[in-house]
């Protein structure tokens, strides 16, 4: 082989490495530029509404810091920031309730989720990694009886279990839910007893596990329980049809005034998500403020939003009692001193939350840094 053709030998090699190389370089480069798919869970309820809210007017909330663009709707959206940059995709994953969004957390199949403080404090009790972002709303607790019933406030409620011959039926949605873990306690606390045992008649009341928020309506109406307990809008769906109607808020329970503007949902992230992509943390929770405040400020559209999302009439959602808000305040934690103390009394609790009080707890169960950034006291 003479000089000539050695030379283009090597110069081909040369040039296959180098093309090979920026082959190399190009994947990686993609691969670092490729957005993390996460995902986040949530449920079909109004509490919810300040996620669907974010999804349906997108760009509206740039100047909160980041935005939703959809993809995919209702499913699949890309999380932006306000200058354009997409910092990840976020699949939506609609929960039955706040156990079931716990237990995805535990099986890793959550990165972000909506749920009841009730149902977080229960995963982070059996070890599950996640940490409570901030609130996502206050009120929204209703008891309602069926149509036909004459029991309106606490005292006819009381009157009506006591004279009960058999254990009075209160159906929940979830185990881990507030509004059980509310109406329970404060049962408990003003000296009912309760059993989840159907077959333990002397109990003043069964607690009945109607397993989703799609059994209320149905358990009410065959008589399946005497009443129910559950999250807006279904007690103002239930009056809007006509099966219904609220006998007792939350914040009408005894003793009066530790009830009022109680927690119920959060959001929580994954301790992986908040260690890995903590820009992405703080722009869903500036997003998720933005959105709460809009959300009470327009309160009409916002009830259209989430009625078109979940499907139940927009009258029924405007009249909800809801506050969104994202802000952990001294009366909110006040809240939570309580669920952690009826939840141990209510010996829910066999793991790193038994026998605490918030002052230990509160480093176990909250990351409040992303929040404090966003509000302004």
């Amino acid at each position: 082989m003479n000089s000539r053709h050695l030379t283009r030998k090597m110069m081909k090699t040369a040039a296959a490495t180098l093309l090979m190389a920026l082959c190399i370089g190009s994947a990686v480069h993609a691969a670092q530029k490729k957005l993390p798919s996460l995902y986040m869970g949530y449920i079909f309820t109004t509490h919810h509404t300040p996620l669907m809210v974010a999804a349906i007017k997108g760009e509206a909330f740039k100047a909160s810091g980041a935005y939703l663009a959809p993809m995919v709707p209702k499913q699949k959206y890309k999380l932006m920031a306000a200058d354009g940059t997409p910092l990840a995709v976020i699949n939506l994953i609609v929960s039955k309730n706040g156990s079931e969004t716990a237990t995805l957390f535990a099986m890793n199949r959550l990165d972000l989720g909506l749920a009841s403080s009730t149902a977080f404090m229960s995963g982070i009790d059996k070890g599950t990694k996640v940490k409570i972002l901030c609130p996502l709303h206050v009120d929204g607790l209703s008891m309602v009886f069926p149509k036909g019933r004459n029991i309106h406030g606490y005292d006819e409620v009381a009157a009506a279990i006591k004279a009960s011959r058999l254990p009075f039926k209160i159906g929940y949605h979830s185990p881990t839910s507030a509004p059980r873990i509310v109406f329970e306690g404060a049962f408990r606390k003003a000296g009912f007893t309760t059993t989840g045992n159907p077959n333990d008649i002397n109990a003043d009341i069964l607690m009945v596990d109607l397993k989703s928020t799609a059994n209320l309506i149905p358990a009410l109406v065959s008589g399946q329980v005497d009443c129910w307990v559950g999250p807006a809008p279904h007690p103002a769906v239930a009056a809007f049809r006509e099966v219904g109607y609220v006998a007792l808020n939350s914040r009408d329970l005894p003793p009066r005034g530790q009830w009022t503007d109680f927690p119920c949902c959060v959001m929580g992230a994954s301790e992986e998500l908040i260690a890995t992509r903590p820009d992405v943390v703080q722009s869903i929770t500036g997003l998720m403020t933005a959105a709460s405040n809009w959300s009470n400020a327009k309160k009409a559209e916002t009830a259209e939003i989430s009625a078109t999302w979940i499907g139940v009439p927009a009258p029924a959602v405007e009249k909800s009692s809801i506050i969104y808000t994202t802000d952990p305040t001294k009366n909110w934690l006040k809240g939570e001193a309580i669920f952690l103390s009826m939840l141990n009394s209510m010996n829910k609790f066999s793991g790193v939350l038994k026998g605490t009080d918030l002052k230990t707890a509160a480093p176990i169960l909250y990351d409040f840094s992303f929040i404090e950034k966003n509000l302004v006291h």
